[in-house]
Parts: structure tokens; C-alpha cells; sequence
């Protein structure tokens, strides 16, 4: 790496870890070092009338306060942070080599870095838990300099707090930020809770194809691959409905899978290309019994993960607690906008959404109309857990007819703060109804819909073998996590969002530089003076470049020949006069 691409904390660590090196210590040692104790279990089990307990840490330097003789740190582990305490004498018995003290630790070791502590628990004449230390080990160099988020009566300075670099850079914002941690933790223990309910049930988890020959489940865009050995096209998954439906076919009772689903599609606060949707089949249910099962489930788990039902979100409470409110979507859009759908053909509903200013164009179908109306005037307004149901059939191609109405369907799907967060069906299982739908989807494909479904030839034949009543539902993990944890944004719950590439900074090559007259040694140390292009030279004061020039030279001991005040003076006029021509 070109030394002038590092800050000066960067150098200085590097610097430090060549140190480190000639001294005979590894700063990245390859054996296991066995930790027995960690910052949370440690503070939680201590007792003062106990005899001192022997422990061995290993953390990250969060802090530092160093003192003559003796010294604090702040080790962070993955359970939270505990506070070590060193002197030189227990460190360095033998006074003829003070070295592991005096130097390593005050002033090759940073914040940042990983070291092993070997010690006995004490608490402090402050009342602070603490572990004394009688050994030292380094662990890992670290050679950026960590952000230093200081906190005073509850306020938060210096934070790294910018969205953009916290999800670029999110093993910094677990590092640095308090709380980050607990709300990937708590996700993990949604997924563990719902688990564990399924289980109880006896029903299988399994793993369904990623890549798919034809994207089925869900309208959706989806993303195109091609399969090198095979030399066909192949589709990330966009939902994995119909490979479940399958299991049930082949006798399966009840099936359910997490599955990472991927959707080319648009981005937003609650939108994510790559997500987390969890869906389960039981047979031999309906829709009204899948009701039933997720109050069940999504009470079990709020009560497993926060201890109780009601959760908030921004200014708003919200209480899982069953039973949840059931509206269908006709008096939903009939009470929020006056209109009567039922009955209403693809004309009417054009001029229902034109009288109401709802979006549409003639891609649409009866179906996508209805979704964009109920979308667009009625899905913010549902705060409280409520079941919207009985769907037109035009919107729910996989979906049995309702048992009374059958122009509708007996399909819900389940609003949580304005938003979807489940989708559930009573299945259809007729394969000749089945095929019908698939061919009003192609036809709507057809007309320019890119989210219509395509018709799976071997579904339908696993349709045919015979497939018990059945109801399937569909949760989506990462909405349902930013609503237990309180966040507004999904990014949040997500570890690693989808973001654009990072655009580097714009630089021109040193032959750039050289046309101008300027020496290709220079271009790096002017580019580091605060002028990355030739142009950004233009009208530039010579004196103030020169003496930069002197002082980058002198500071990161490039041993260059300084060039002349004329010689600086030269280049900018080069660099102007190429400009007034261009």
C-alpha cells in the first residue's frame, strides 16, 4: 500500500506492529487461547465474600487510562465490556525487563486491538468489577483507528451515527455503537422461537431449491442467472410456495423453511432485494385455522424474545396480544374510500382508481388494480395486528375459492403498522383450476406484466397425484424483526443491506500529471496536498502548494528532491493555460 494512501494513526500502527515483530512478539499468534470467562457472566457471578476467582479474558481494547506504574483498560468481549486492571510489577516481575509493560502495552497496543488477560476478579475501591491482570497476551493488531463515541448523562458524542457507513461498515457500528448487537441477537431469537413452535407441532424443516429453472410462488420480478454446466437459464428464488406444496403432495404432513428469497424489484425503508420470508404447509387446515395458528405463534414469540405482547414503534404501541380484528379486503376499500368492488369488472375498477388518483396503467389486470387501490388508500391505516381476507380471485392465482363466494378466495393476509408482514392461504389443490390461473397469468404476461407467473408444468403435475387440503403461510423475517426490536428502518435488522458500490474517490493517473510537466513522483504528494486532478490545480497559490509539498515530503520521509518555487510556479501555469484551452 502507497504510504501516503494511510493516516498518520495508520502509520503510527503499522510502525507498531513491525515493533512488535522485532521484539519476537507474533502481533497475529496462531495457537488457541483458551478464554474461560466473559464480561457478563463474570460481573454477574461475582460475589465479594467469595475467594478471588482465576479467570482468563480476551477482548478488544475499548479504553485506555495509563498511570506510571499502574493502568486501567476496557476490554470488550462478546457479551459486553469489563474493566482490567495492570500494573508493571505483576506484569514484569523481574525489574530487568519491563519491557511487556513499558512498551508493549504503553505504546505499541491501541485501542482497537485484541489481547488475552490471565488474571483473578477483584472489585475496585470505586465498586467496579474488574479482573487483576498477571498476564498479558496480544492477540490482533488492529491498523485503523476506531471511532471514539464518547457518552456523558446519557449523551451520545462523536457517534458513528451516518446510515451509509454504519450498514458499509457494520462490524464498526456492532463495535462502537451500544445496542446493535442485542437487536441482531433479538433476531436471532425470533427465528429460534418460532422454531421451536413449529417443532412442538412436529412439523420438518427443509431446504428448497435457490436456484430455480422457472420463478414460482410469489408475482414478482426476479433476478436471471445462467448455469454454466447445464447451459440453461436459472432464476434466484423469489419464494419457495410451490417446492413446499410439493412435500405436502408426497405425504408430508407439515413443512416449513426460512428461505433467502431474492426480488428485482424496488428499495425503500421497508424493502429489501434479498430477504428473509419464512413459510410454512400444514395439511389438512384452512385459512381460518392459519388464523388461529400465527395469533398463536407471534404471541409465543413476542413473550419469548420481549417478554411481553406490546411493543413500540416510533410514537405508536402495538399489542400482539390475540385475537387479532378481521376485515375483508371489500369493506376495507368500501370504508376507506366509498367504493363497492364486488362485481366490479377491469373498466370500472380503471375508473374507480382514475375518480380516486390512484396510479395504474393498462399492464394491469383486475387483480394488480385492486392491490394498487387497497395499497394506495387503505394498508397505511391498519396500526393494530388485523387480518385482511377474502380476496378476489384475479389477485390470488394460487389460492382455493372461497366455499361461499366463488369469486373470492379464502386467502388472508396480516397488517402490522400500515404494513404486510404474513400472507396465507387456503391452498388450491384443484390442477385444473390450478392450470386455468396460470393461463390467465400468461396472458397477463402477455400484456406487459413483468410480475405474472409463469406456468410450472411439474407443480401442476404434482397436483395431479393429489394434494390433501391444505393451508400455507408466509412471514416476512425482516418486517417482522424491525417491529419486535421498534426500528422503522429494515436496513436496521439487516447485517449487511444491499447498498451501490462505493464510488472511490476521483484521481487522475500520474501520466496526467506529467503532461502538464509535472514529475510522476509528485502526483501521489499532490493528490495528498488536497489535489487529485491536474484540473484542480488551475489558479492554485504556488507558495502555499510548495510548502505542502515541503511538509508531506519531510513528514512521510519520501526523500524526493523538493522542487523550486519556479518549478511549482511552472506547473500551475502548464495546468491553467490547459485549461483556458479546453
Amino acid at each position: 500500500m502507497n504510504i501516503l494512501e494511510l493516516s498518520e494513526q495508520e502509520i503510527i500502527r503499522r510502525n507498531s506492529l513491525e515493533q512488535l515483530r522485532r521484539m519476537g512478539i507474533d502481533p497475529y499468534p496462531a495457537a488457541a487461547f483458551a478464554v474461560d470467562g466473559y464480561a457478563g457472566e463474570i460481573k454477574a457471578s461475582f460475589r465479594d465474600d467469595a475467594e478471588p476467582r482465576q479467570v482468563t479474558v480476551a477482548g478488544r481494547i475499548m479504553s485506555r487510562r495509563i498511570m506510571g506504574k499502574a493502568s486501567f483498560m476496557e476490554l470488550q468481549d462478546a457479551t459486553g465490556r469489563i474493566q482490567v486492571y495492570l500494573t508493571r510489577d505483576d506484569l514484569c516481575p523481574d525489574e530487568n525487563h519491563t519491557e511487556l509493560y513499558n512498551t508493549v502495552f504503553r505504546k505499541l497496543l491501541d485501542i482497537g486491538d485484541f489481547v488475552g488477560v490471565r488474571g483473578f476478579v477483584f472489585r475496585t475501591q470505586m465498586g467496579e468489577i474488574s479482573v487483576h491482570a498477571r498476564e498479558l497476551t496480544v492477540l490482533s493488531k488492529s491498523l485503523r483507528p476506531l471511532p471514539i463515541v464518547k457518552e456523558k448523562d446519557g449523551v451520545v458524542y462523536d457517534g458513528f451515527s451516518d446510515p451509509e457507513q454504519r450498514y458499509r461498515q457494520r462490524y464498526v457500528d456492532l463495535i462502537v455503537n451500544a445496542g446493535v448487537k442485542d437487536l441482531f441477537l433479538k433476531r436471532t431469537k425470533i427465528f429460534n422461537s418460532m422454531r421451536a413452535f413449529f417443532n412442538e407441532k412436529g412439523y420438518i424443516e427443509v431446504d428448497t431449491p435457490v436456484l430455480q429453472t422457472l420463478p414460482g410462488g410469489a408475482a414478482a420480478r426476479p433476478f436471471i442467472t445462467h448455469h454454466n454446466a447445464l447451459d440453461i437459464p436459472l432464476y434466484l428464488r423469489i419464494a419457495n410456495e410451490l417446492y413446499l406444496k410439493r412435500l405436502i403432495v408426497g405425504g408430508f404432513e407439515g413443512v416449513y423453511e426460512f428461505s433467502r428469497n431474492f426480488r428485482n424489484e424496488g428499495m425503500d425503508r421497508t424493502h429489501n432485494p434479498e430477504f428473509t420470508c419464512m413459510e410454512i404447509y400444514v395439511a389438512c387446515k384452512d385459512y381460518l385455522w392459519m388464523m388461529e395458528f400465527t395469533e398463536q405463534l407471534l404471541e409465543r414469540v413476542c413473550m419469548d424474545v420481549l417478554g411481553d405482547t406490546a411493543v413500540k414503534i416510533g410514537d405508536r404501541e402495538i399489542d400482539f396480544k390475540p385475537p387479532y380484528r378481521r376485515v375483508t379486503i371489500t369493506e376495507a376499500i368500501r370504508e376507506h374510500t366509498g367504493v363497492d368492488i364486488g362485481g366490479m369488472d377491469e373498466n370500472a375498477l380503471r375508473a374507480a382508481c382514475d375518480r380516486l388518483g390512484v396510479e395504474q396503467d393498462e399492464t394491469m389486470g383486475k387483480g394488480k388494480l385492486i392491490d394498487v387501490l387497497f395499497g394506495e388508500k387503505c394498508e397505511h391505516t391498519y396500526i393494530q395486528p388485523t387480518f385482511i381476507t377474502d380476496y378476489p380471485v384475479e389477485m390470488s392465482p394460487l389460492t382455493k375459492r372461497h366455499r361461499v363466494r366463488p369469486e373470492l378466495t379464502e386467502r388472508f393476509e396480516l397488517m402490522i403498522n400500515g404494513k404486510e408482514i404474513a400472507n396465507a392461504y387456503s391452498e388450491l389443490n384443484d390442477p385444473i383450476d390450478q392450470r386455468q390461473r396460470f393461463e390467465e397469468q400468461l396472458r397477463l404476461s402477455e400484456k406487459g406484466d413483468n410480475e405474472a407467473m409463469y406456468i410450472d408444468e411439474d407443480f401442476l403435475r404434482a397436483l395431479e397425484y393429489g394434494m390433501p387440503p391444505t393451508s400455507g403461510m408466509g412471514i416476512g423475517m425482516d418486517r417482522l424483526t424491525m417491529f419486535l426490536t421498534g426500528q422503522e428502518s429494515i436496513q436496521e435488522v439487516l447485517l449487511f443491506p444491499q447498498m451501490r458500490p462505493e464510488k472511490p474517490a476521483r484521481k487522475d493517473p500520474p501520466e496526467k500529471y506529467a503532461a502538464c510537466g509535472i514529475a510522476e513522483a509528485w502526483a501521489p504528494v499532490l493528490q495528498k496536498a488536497g489535489f487529485p486532478t491536474v484540473a484542480s490545480l488551475a489558479g492554485a497559490n504556488p507558495q502555499l502548494v510548495r510548502q505542502a509539498l515541503f511538509d508531506i515530503n519531510k513528514k512521510y520521509k519520501l526523500e524526493l528532491e523538493n522542487p523550486s518555487a519556479r518549478e511549482v510556479e511552472a506547473w500551475i501555469e502548464a495546468v491553467s493555460g490547459q485549461q483556458v484551452q479546453s
